[in-house]
């Protein structure tokens, strides 16, 4: 599976089976989403080997696992644009890992 190209639909269609709505101001994020993707992709490039939940409790006490990490590489303004919210866009203050 291609993380990428398959985790915007798969959410999309997780939201929608709850009743939920994927439209400009709520629902799936695809620039938060995918800049997320990059920071496990990351810690998991880091940190050494372990079980599954030593791992995701390492990745949660990590800074990528913080609330705020992608506005270290997007302004709030664009991160919470509509475009962002319906397709990914690339940082404007630092390049993602």
């Amino acid at each position: 599976m291609d993380v990428d190209a398959e985790i915007g639909g798969l959410i999309r269609r997780f939201n929608e089976s709850l009743g939920g709505v994927n439209d400009d101001h709520g629902g799936y994020h695809d620039t938060i989403t995918r800049a997320y993707v990059a920071g496990v992709r990351l810690f998991l490039a880091e940190a050494g080997e372990g079980d599954l939940p030593a791992r995701v409790n390492g990745l949660l006490a990590s800074p990528m696992g913080r609330r705020d990490w992608p506005l270290r590489f997007y302004s709030r303004k664009r991160l919470f644009s509509v475009e962002a919210r319906r397709g990914f866009v690339e940082p404007d203050l630092a390049p993602l890992p």
